[in-house]
């Protein structure tokens, strides 16, 4: 009897063994296995398509099983209705396109998470070196460039402006365009008196700062800055360092909010903890490839996030492991 006994023991070990085997082998399978997202960007030209591409290329150099398409889109307002279909797996999204989702503004609420921070987006203006403009009022009247249909560019400018008493569609000629890309150009030629534009490295900025006639950028003024934070508490004041684009020789102060990485609701929560700890590692190399990915920090996000619920539980776990959060 007592042998039957140690046979059988010895049976279910082994079995228990094998079993323990197979699944230690299974999710090792399972982490050898290629991962292919795809992320909605926005049009090209502008800072989405830049951001997004240096995000791709950066995460597949850290882990390699990491493959992330992106996708040139219309930008927040699109991406967002992609995602909730199914079919994007990330996509960028403007903070006032995310806060008025939130909202329910304009649509029903939205059930995305949040992946990451991104980078702060200061709002201004910018017009030729040899412009006479040098205030907001001064563009009263004006054409503008307001930056591409579906982006969440034009949507701050709206926040901005109402703040200080001024409407985007009636004291300025407000054009959208279909690509972000063709508002340095109308700026040039004298089709527009300025575009706006947002946040360290926008492209736009960048263009018709390094043209002949180089770039002044306007931005409201320290009572503005007062004034629209008042009307608008997700605005917060930010800064453009000295030297952010070429020939701007000191900080520029003004107003903003954060950009974020969504998920998907039902995105697998191990996706979501293998980039959100990709993303961690690749902090060092992603600023070193785009000077306004210096911002996406993990200890930015926790800063910049509405709320920690809102994270995806994937990106949640990954702090906490770290210390991030409780």
């Amino acid at each position: 009897m007592k042998l039957a006994h140690m046979i059988c023991a010895g049976v279910l070990l082994l079995a228990g063994n094998a079993a323990a085997q197979e699944a230690s082998k299974t999710m090792q399978d399972k982490t050898m296995q290629k991962i292919t997202i795809s992320l909605g960007t926005a049009t090209q030209g502008g800072g989405f398509p830049l951001y997004g591409n240096a995000f791709a290329e950066v995460m597949a150099q850290t882990d390699p099983l990491l493959s992330i398409q992106t996708r040139n889109t219309m930008g927040s307002s699109e991406n967002m209705p992609m995602l909730e279909a199914g079919q994007l797996d990330l996509g960028l999204v403007a903070g006032e396109s995310f806060y008025q989702a939130l909202e329910g503004i304009g649509r029903p609420k939205i059930n995305l998470r949040i992946l990451t921070a991104i980078y702060s987006s200061a709002g201004m203006f910018a017009v030729r070196g040899d412009s006479p403009y040098r205030t907001i009022q001064d563009l009263i009247g004006k054409t503008v460039a307001f930056g591409a249909k579906g982006s969440g560019i034009p949507i701050l400018a709206r926040y901005m402006l109402d703040g200080i008493g001024l409407k985007q569609d009636g004291d300025f000629n407000a054009v959208l365009l279909d690509h972000a890309r063709e508002a340095p150009e109308m700026v040039l030629d004298g089709r527009a008196a300025a575009l706006w534009g947002a946040g360290i490295g926008y492209p736009g900025f960048n263009e018709l700062a390094k043209s002949p006639s180089g770039a002044h950028f306007i931005a409201p003024t320290a009572d503005e800055i007062v004034r629209m934070q008042a009307k608008h508490a997700f605005l917060k004041p930010m800064t453009i360092p000295a030297g952010s684009y070429p020939g701007q020789t000191g900080p520029i102060n003004s107003m903003g909010s954060w950009s974020f990485i969504l998920a998907r609701v039902n995105l697998d929560d191990e996706v979501a903890y293998r980039l959100a700890k990709t993303l961690h590692q690749s902090e060092a190399a992603f600023c070193k490839r785009l000077t306004q990915a210096c911002e996406t920090t993990a200890a930015n996000s926790i800063a910049a996030v509405p709320s920690l619920e809102l994270l995806h539980p994937g990106v949640l776990k990954y702090y906490r492991e770290i210390g991030l959060v409780k």
